[in-house]
C-alpha cells in the first residue's frame, strides 16, 4: 500500500483544518441552513458587492454573468479576458465601464478600483494559482472555479497569497449550496435509514471537440477526473462527513488518439475513516452518468440526475418525496460568499478544503498508475 507523500508543513496545515474525520471551517457534515443563505443576517447584507470574472468561456457566458443578474448581494463590476472582441460584447451587454475591463496582464491594476471587491477565477485549471494570486496580490477576495488547481503545490500557494492579502479564498463547490445535495445530507445526518454503510455517484459525459483545452493535460491537469469525477468525489465526502483515508482506482481508454494526454474514464474507490465506502465513476466516453446514491442500514436515497445546473431529482426507496426547492446554483453560491465577506464569517468551502481534493486527486492518480491503494494521511 503506498502512502502519498506529503511535506511537514502541508501537514501541519491540512491537519489543523482537515485531519481525517475532524471537521473543517465548518464540519464536512454539517448542514447549512438553506433558509441562511437566502436571508440577510444584518443590515450590512444591503450592500451590493463587486464582482469581476477572469475568463469568459462558456461558464462565465450561460451560467455566472446571467446568475449574478439574480443575486441579492452581488453584481457584475468588471471582467478580464484575453479577447478583446469579448471585452467589447459584454461591455455592451452589462454596461461595464472601460475602467474595469482588464487582460490577463494588466488585472493586478484592480488594486486601484474599488468597485470590485471579489475576483471569480474561471479560466483553466492550469491557470488558477496564476489569476487567483494576481486577485489577491490586489486585495481581491477570491472565488475559484474547481477544481481548485493540478497540484498541492500551486494550491498551498494560492492559500497563502489569499491569506497573506487578509481576504477569503473559496473554491466554486455549488452542490454544497444546492438544496436537493443539502437534504440528502439531512437525510443522512438524521440516519432516518440507520447508518449509511456504501455510496454511489458517478457523473460523466460524451466529449466533443478533440482540440479543447479539457483534453490538454498541460491546462486540465487530467480528464473527467479532475472537470466532473470531483463532483462525485465531493459528494461521497458530504455524505460520509468525512475526508477519505484511502483510495484505489483504475482507468482505460478506448480512443488514444482523442484521449492521448488524459483518461478517458475512470473507476475510483473512496475508503472513510468511519466505515463508509464510496464507488464512483466518470468518463468522457459516453453519456448517462449523472446520480448519486445512500446506502443504508433500512434503504436507500439519492439524486438523478445529481449534478446539472437546474432539474435536479431526489429519491427514496421508502416512497417518501425527496423534494427541496429549485434555485440558481451559482446565484446562491456568489449569495452566500458575499455574505461571508460582508458578516466577517468564514466560507465553508475554503481553499483548504480544495487543497485536500486536489490532494485525494493527485492520490487517484498515483494509484490508478501503480494498481495499489494509496493512503492519504
Amino acid at each position: 500500500m503506498n502512502r502519498m507523500s506529503t511535506s511537514r508543513r502541508d501537514f501541519v496545515r491540512m491537519s489543523a483544518l482537515a485531519a481525517v474525520g475532524a471537521p473543517l471551517i465548518r464540519p464536512l457534515g454539517s448542514v447549512p441552513s438553506i433558509a441562511h443563505r437566502a436571508t440577510p443576517t444584518t443590515s450590512r447584507q444591503e450592500k451590493k458587492l463587486g464582482f469581476a470574472l477572469v475568463g469568459l468561456g462558456s461558464l462565465s457566458t450561460n451560467q455566472i454573468a446571467p446568475a449574478l443578474q439574480k443575486t441579492k448581494h452581488c453584481r457584475l463590476a468588471g471582467i478580464v479576458t484575453g479577447t478583446p472582441a469579448k471585452a467589447q460584447k459584454w461591455k455592451a451587454q452589462y454596461g461595464i465601464p472601460d475602467r474595469s475591463i482588464y487582460n490577463y496582464d494588466t488585472m493586478g491594476r484592480m488594486a486601484d478600483n474599488a468597485d470590485i471587491d471579489v475576483v471569480y477565477v474561471v479560466t483553466p485549471n492550469a491557470l488558477h494559482a496564476r489569476d487567483t494570486i494576481k486577485a489577491a496580490k490586489a486585495g481581491k477576495h477570491v472565488l475559484c472555479e474547481k477544481p481548485m488547481e493540478v497540484s498541492t503545490a500551486r494550491c498551498q500557494e494560492m492559500v497563502a497569497a489569499v491569506k497573506g492579502a487578509g481576504r477569503q479564498l473559496a473554491i466554486g463547490y455549488r452542490c454544497r449550496f444546492e438544496p436537493h445535495h443539502l437534504e440528502m445530507l439531512r437525510v443522512a445526518k438524521a440516519k432516518e435509514f440507520g447508518d449509511v454503510r456504501l455510496i454511489e455517484s458517478s457523473f460523466g459525459f460524451s466529449i466533443g471537440d478533440p482540440t479543447q483545452w479539457r483534453l490538454n493535460r498541460a491546462l486540465a491537469g487530467g480528464g473527467p477526473l479532475m472537470d466532473v469525477g470531483i463532483y462525485s468525489l465531493q459528494s461521497a465526502e458530504m455524505i460520509a462527513g468525512q475526508y477519505p483515508i484511502a483510495v484505489s482506482a483504475m482507468t482505460t481508454k478506448t480512443d488514444p488518439v482523442k484521449f492521448k494526454d488524459v483518461e478517458e474514464s475512470m473507476t475510483f474507490e473512496l475508503k472513510f475513516a468511519n466505515g463508509i465506502s464510496a464507488s464512483c465513476t466518470t468518463t468522457y466516453k459516453v453519456n448517462g452518468f449523472n446520480r448519486t446514491t445512500a446506502y443504508a442500514d433500512r434503504g436507500t436515497f439519492g439524486l438523478t440526475p445529481a449534478f446539472n445546473y437546474d432539474g435536479i431529482k431526489g429519491w427514496r426507496s421508502d416512497q417518501t418525496a425527496l423534494e427541496a426547492p429549485e434555485v440558481d446554483q451559482f446565484a446562491t453560491e456568489m449569495d452566500d460568499f458575499a455574505d461571508c465577506i460582508i458578516n466577517n464569517r468564514p466560507t465553508s468551502v475554503p481553499g483548504e478544503m480544495g487543497l485536500r481534493d486536489v490532494r485525494t486527486l493527485m492520490a487517484l492518480y498515483e494509484a490508478a498508475r501503480t494498481g495499489r491503494t494509496v493512503e492519504l494521511v
